[in-house]
C-alpha cells in the first residue's frame, strides 16, 4: 500500500485524506530537513504546509518520492527543479482561497485606513475620542496600487470597487491592455510606491521579489502610506518596515504574513499600534479548507495512479 505522510498542521485533514486515498496516511512533524526525512522514508506522497523544506537533499533521500502535495498556494518551500530532477510532481492548491484571502486583504486595508483597531483599544482601554489615533482621510480618489495582478488581487479589487479608488498595479507577467480592461493603470514597481495611498502585495515569492518593500520602497512611498501584505512574509524587508512604522515614513501596516510564523514573543511589529497582524488567517473558511483537502487528495491520487495530477506545477513556468 502507498505510503502518504502529511505535516501535522490542523488545516490539513488527515481523516479526509484517509477517506479519498487507497494508502497508508499519518501525521508527522515535518517543520525541519531532519524531522521529515525521519517521518519521511518511504513514502510514496509528501503532504506539505508552508514550513516543511523541501529542499534538493531532501528529495535525493526519498527515492520512492512521486508527489509533494502543497496544501497551499505558495511553493516557495519547495524546490521544484530539484523535484523534477527526481521525476517528483510538485502540486498546489492555486484556486481554494481565494474568495477569503480577498476578503482578508480588504478587511485589513479598511481597518488601517479607517484606525478601526485602534479605537477599539482605546474604548477597551476606557478612552472615547475620534481624534486618539492618526489622521484619517476621505478614500476617494486615492490611488490603490496592487503589487501582482493574479486572481486574489483581482478579487480584491472586485470586493473595493465600491470605495472610488483609483487602481495601478506591477506585474511584469501581465499585459498592459488586459489590465486597462479592468479599469487598472499598469505601471512599474517604483512609480507604484511613489503614487498609491495604500499598497497590497499578492506577489509569489521567488528569488525576484523576496524583499522587495525594502528601505528604498519606504522612502519611495508617502507618509501616509497603508501597506497590506497577505502573500508572503519575505516579501517584506521587516527591519525596514519597522523603521518606516516608527519613524513616520508610512502611516500603517495591515499584516497576515511575517517572515517568521509564529513570531516569537518579542517580535519588533507585534504590538505596534500602527501595525494590524493576523495569524496567517486569510485562507481560513470552513469551505476554504474543505476545498482545499478535496484538492490535494484529487492531486496525490492522481500521481499514485501513474498520472499527471491536475494541479501539476510546471518547473519552467516562467515565474518561479
Amino acid at each position: 500500500m502507498p505510503r502518504v505522510v502529511a505535516s501535522d498542521d490542523p488545516m490539513i485533514d488527515v481523516e479526509l485524506l484517509r477517506a479519498e486515498l487507497d494508502a497508508e496516511v499519518v501525521a508527522a512533524d515535518t517543520s525541519s530537513e531532519a524531522a521529515l526525512l525521519d517521518a519521511a522514508r518511504g513514502a510514496h506522497a509528501l503532504v506539505v504546509d508552508v514550513n516543511t523544506p523541501i529542499t534538493a537533499a531532501v528529495l535525493d533521500e526519498l527515492d520512492r518520492l512521486k508527489i509533494v502535495a502543497r496544501a497551499g498556494v505558495g511553493i516557495d518551500n519547495v524546490d521544484v527543479v530539484a523535484a523534477a530532477r527526481n521525476d517528483v510532481a510538485v502540486t498546489n492548491a492555486p484556486d481554494y482561497c481565494t474568495e477569503e484571502v480577498a476578503t482578508h486583504t480588504a478587511t485589513l486595508l479598511l481597518d488601517c485606513i479607517r484606525t478601526v483597531a485602534a479605537y477599539d483599544r482605546d474604548v477597551r482601554a476606557g478612552e472615547w475620542g475620534w481624534d486618539r489615533t492618526r489622521a484619517v482621510h476621505r478614500i476617494r480618489g486615492r490611488t490603490l496600487g496592487l503589487v501582482s495582478y493574479g486572481p486574489i488581487a483581482r478579487r480584491t479589487l472586485d470586493r473595493l470597487r465600491g470605495f472610488d479608488f483609483d487602481v495601478v498595479a506591477y506585474d511584469p507577467y501581465v499585459d498592459a491592455d488586459e489590465m486597462a480592461d479592468d479599469g487598472v493603470e499598469k505601471v512599474e514597481l517604483d512609480e507604484l510606491y511613489e503614487r498609491a495611498h495604500y499598497v497590497s502585495l499578492h506577489a509569489p515569492l521567488t528569488d525576484d521579489t523576496r524583499e522587495m518593500v525594502d528601505g528604498d520602497a519606504f522612502d519611495r512611498m508617502r507618509d501616509e502610506a497603508v501597506l497590506v501584505n497577505t502573500g508572503r512574509g519575505g516579501l517584506i524587508d521587516e527591519d525596514a518596515l519597522y523603521a518606516a512604522l516608527t519613524g513616520g515614513d508610512i502611516a500603517a501596516a495591515g499584516l497576515d504574513v511575517l517572515c517568521e510564523e509564529p513570531p516569537s514573543d518579542d517580535h519588533p511589529l507585534v504590538g505596534l499600534d500602527n501595525c494590524i497582524v493576523t495569524p496567517h488567517a486569510g485562507w481560513y473558511s470552513e469551505e476554504a479548507r474543505l476545498d482545499l483537502n478535496t484538492t490535494v487528495a484529487a492531486n496525490v491520487k492522481a500521481a499514485l495512479a501513474g498520472e499527471r495530477p491536475p494541479q501539476y506545477i510546471d518547473p519552467e513556468t516562467d515565474w518561479l
